[in-house]
Formats: structure tokens, C-alpha cells, sequence
């Protein structure tokens, strides 16, 4: 029964009541207040009634969207097996050694400016976001390499990749996050306070580039994943085989969370 029929149904009663029962003058204040009362109580428990029908329905709604919601699709985590080792004491490679490579490798005279840097199509390569790495938007750095530099990088960009594949992991970009530095952009790091805007910088020869260790990007449209730290070591492992072979020096800089690059041949 709902709270209204309920409530018509013991007015009604009342009246019949009212009028079968001979009531006398001086009676009559106290039987009304017993009525208002009686009244007010019924109100109450419609109020009470209706209160509980409502959450019941609210909760039965609520159910129905529930059910209605996209189940989650099931997330698996997979990993590379290879050994770890400590980045610190394998990519150690001293400033020294970055710039003597960039001086023989790198533009006999660095632009001062970006637009100068844009104005030399045949010395440098621009480097672009492609199946093997992204990359970032530069605000401190242009993307151009000599065209050795540019062969590494892509390179290590086909290592990262052919790990991946051959350990049955899906496919992953890393990120390039600092390239050729002008000039112009040297000063702009320095008055940011940038710990590494040294004005010697391999960066200046358009021969160093930096990949961070902890933003990688997943092309495979898979449930499986892999952790920033597992990528990690697949990009160290990558970077350990190019520098085993001589065509790489790399200074792991943790305070910037990157590998720092230069091309040697």
C-alpha cells in the first residue's frame, strides 16, 4: 500500500468513527488533540514508509547502471628477462670524451640562432617522430643531427626494437627530449638554471641527443604491458650493445632521468 492510500484509509476511519461516537461539549478539546496527534503519527510514518521505498529504487537504479558500465578490460604485465646492471658505472662516459667526438664529428662552427640551424639542409638532418622513437616538443633544443649522429640514433631506435620482438613484448617508442642546442638555446638554459647549460656543450655540434629512461610511449594495441623501469632496461640494453661496438658514448644523467648521447663513428 502506498503512503497516500494509507493516510485516506485512517482519515476515513477517523471520520466514521467521529460520527458514531456521541461526543460531548467539554470532551471535545481533548479527543481533537488525540486526533492531530494520531494525524501527525501517520504523517510520520508515510514520510518513514516512502523514505525506504525510495532508497530501495535508488538502489535497484544504481544496479542497473552498474550493469549497464564497460567491464574493465583484464591488464597482463609481461617483462624482459635480461640481467640488470648498474647504469651508473656502464654509461659513464666523462664530458671530455663527448666533446672530443662532437669536435670530430660535429659542424666546425655551431649557429648562433634556430633560424640559422633550419638554413642548413645540407649539413644537418631533422630528426622526426617515427615507428621507433617521438619526438618531444623542443623548447630548448631543434631537431637536427649531422647525418652520423641521426644514424645512431635511429639505430638504437631499431635495437630498443628488435628486443622487444624477439622476447615476445609489445612494441614500444622511447622519447628524444633534447637535441641540437644553438647558440641562443644555451642562453635560454642558463638563465633557467639547467645544471647541464655549460656553454661547451657536445649538444652544440649537433652530435648528442638525450632519451629519457622514464616516458615511453605503446604502439601495440594489446592488454599486455610493461613497466617504465622493465623499458628501462631494454633501452639500456640497446644502448650497452651500440656502445660495445664503439659508435656511442653515454653519461647516464639521473637528475635529468635521460641517457646522454653522442655519436663517436
Amino acid at each position: 500500500m502506498h503512503s497516500n492510500d494509507f493516510f485516506c484509509t485512517f482519515a476515513v476511519a477517523v471520520a466514521n468513527t467521529m460520527k458514531t461516537i456521541h461526543v460531548e461539549k467539554k470532551e471535545w478539546w481533548q479527543l481533537s488533540t488525540r486526533a492531530v496527534c494520531a494525524v501527525v503519527a501517520v504523517g510520520l510514518l508515510a514520510g518513514i514508509y516512502g523514505w525506504i521505498h525510495g532508497g530501495r529504487s535508488r538502489q535497484s537504479e544504481q544496479s542497473v547502471v552498474q550493469d549497464e558500465q564497460p567491464r574493465q578490460e583484464n591488464k597482463t604485465e609481461v617483462k624482459y628477462r635480461g640481467r640488470t646492471f648498474s647504469y651508473k658505472h656502464k654509461f659513464n662516459d666523462l664530458n671530455a670524451r663527448h666533446l672530443k667526438a662532437a669536435r670530430k664529428l660535429g659542424l666546425n662552427t655551431a649557429p648562433q640562432t634556430r633560424e640559422a640551424a633550419r638554413g642548413m639542409k645540407g649539413q644537418l638532418r631533422k630528426v622526426e617522430t617515427n615507428g621507433y622513437y617521438v619526438v618531444e616538443e623542443l623548447t630548448h633544443s631543434v631537431p637536427y643531427l649531422v647525418p652520423t649522429a641521426a644514424a645512431r640514433l635511429d639505430s638504437i631506435g631499431a635495437e630498443f626494437a628488435d628486443i622487444l620482438a624477439r622476447n615476445g613484448l609489445p612494441h614500444y617508442r622511447f622519447r628524444v627530449t633534447s637535441v641540437f642546442r644553438t647558440g641562443e638555446d644555451i642562453k635560454r638554459l642558463q638563465k633557467s638554471g639547467n645544471i647541464n647549460s655549460v656553454s661547451e656543450s657536445a649538444h652544440n655540434y649537433a652530435t648528442t641527443f638525450d632519451i629519457a629512461y622514464t616516458k615511453f610511449d605503446k604502439v601495440t594495441n594489446t592488454s599486455e604491458y610493461m613497466t617504465d623501469d622493465n623499458l628501462k632496461l631494454v633501452l639500456g640494453q640497446a644502448l650497452l650493445n651500440q656502445q660495445r661496438r664503439g659508435n656511442i658514448y653515454v653519461k647516464y644523467e639521473w637528475q635529468q632521468c635521460c641517457f646522454h648521447i653522442t655519436a663517436r663513428k
